[in-house]
C-alpha cells in the first residue's frame, strides 16, 4: 500500500468511519461518563473545550470530558481557590476526573473532533498553541500530519518521558507514518487500556519551554 494513497485518501476515510462507529458503540459509556462528571465533577460544564494547534499549526477547539473543577471568577480575591500557592492545578482535579484521566475516558469526545476533520485516530497529540514558537525546525514537523487521539508517544511512555524525547518520537511518526505503524499503535493502545492505568504515564507534565 503506497504511503501517499494511505495518508491522503484511505486514512481520512478510515478515521471518520471508525470515529462514527465508536461513537455509536460507546454512546452508553459516554452518557454514563457525562453523568459522572455532572454529579461528581464539581463546578463547571460537562465538556471541556480548549484551543490546540493542529495540522499545519492551525488552531481548533479540542473536546474532553472535564476533569478539573472550574475556578469561579467572582470568588473573593483572597479565597484559597484563586491562589495557586494554596490551590494548585493538581488540587483542582476532581475524584471523578482522576479516574477519567487514568482510564482515558476523558478523551472520548475527541471522536467528534475526528468526525469534524480536526483530528485523526492516530497521530501526535495536539498541544497548546503557545508552544508553536518554541519548537525547533525539526520539532515543528509534528504538525505535518493531523493530531491524534492516540499516538506513538502515548504508547511509548506518554507523560513519563521528557519533552525532547516525546517531540522526537512525534517526528519519527510523521516520517514513518504508514498503515502498519498505525495498526501497531492501535494494538499497543488497546493493550495498555486492557492492562490498566499507570499513574506514572498519566502524571501531569511540566509546561514545554523550548
Amino acid at each position: 500500500m503506497k504511503g501517499s494513497i494511505y495518508k491522503t485518501v484511505i486514512k481520512p476515510l478510515a478515521d471518520r468511519f471508525f470515529a462514527l462507529a465508536l461513537l455509536l458503540l460507546l454512546w452508553p459509556v459516554m452518557l454514563l461518563t457525562a453523568m459522572a462528571v455532572f454529579l461528581f465533577g464539581g463546578r463547571g460544564p460537562i465538556v471541556f473545550k480548549q484551543q490546540r494547534a493542529g495540522f499545519k499549526g492551525q488552531l481548533f477547539e479540542i473536546l474532553k470530558f472535564r476533569t478539573m473543577e472550574v475556578i469561579v471568577p467572582d470568588y473573593e480575591e483572597d479565597a484559597p481557590i484563586n491562589n495557586p500557592e494554596f490551590y494548585p492545578v493538581k488540587a483542582r482535579v476532581t475524584k471523578a476526573g482522576k479516574f477519567l484521566r487514568l482510564s482515558s475516558l476523558d478523551e472520548l469526545p475527541q471522536l467528534i473532533n475526528v468526525l469534524k476533520g480536526d483530528m485523526s485516530i492516530v497521530g501526535p497529540r495536539p498541544l497548546l498553541p503557545e508552544y508553536l514558537p518554541l519548537y525547533s525546525v525539526l520539532q515543528a514537523q509534528r504538525h505535518k500530519v493531523k493530531p491524534g487521539i492516540t499516538g506513538l508517544s502515548q504508547v511509548l511512555g506518554r507523560n513519563a518521558v521528557s519533552w525532547q524525547r516525546r517531540l522526537a518520537t512525534d517526528v519519527v511518526y510523521v516520517r514513518k507514518q504508514s498503515f502498519c505503524l498505525d495498526c501497531y499503535i492501535l494494538l499497543l493502545t488497546l493493550f495498555k487500556l486492557l492492562k490498566g492505568p499507570s499513574e506514572t504515564e498519566h502524571a501531569d507534565m511540566q509546561a514545554f519551554t523550548g
